[in-house]
């Protein structure tokens, strides 16, 4: 049976789509913020560490291009 449309929705789905309209307004918290919780949230912890060493080699492979290259390089 088809519901009409002039009827009341009731309580239950009106608040799902206020809900679901005042989440879609927000800001988007970004990328730092949204991987953030989901470390603290999924207690995903040992992924930490290599986020670490992957930041420290990506800064490194880009300062070789630089001319501080010549100074990075007797370090390692």
């Amino acid at each position: 049976m088809a519901k009409n449309p002039n009827e009341p929705r009731d309580e239950a789905s009106s608040d799902a789509g206020d809900h679901f309209a005042r989440i879609a307004g927000e800001r988007s918290p970004g990328f730092a913020r949204e991987f953030w919780d989901f470390l603290r949230q999924n207690r995903k912890w040992w992924l930490t560490p290599i986020l670490v060493i992957l930041a420290l080699l990506i800064v490194l492979v880009l300062l070789s291009q630089t001319p501080l290259a010549p100074f990075i390089y007797p370090f390692f």
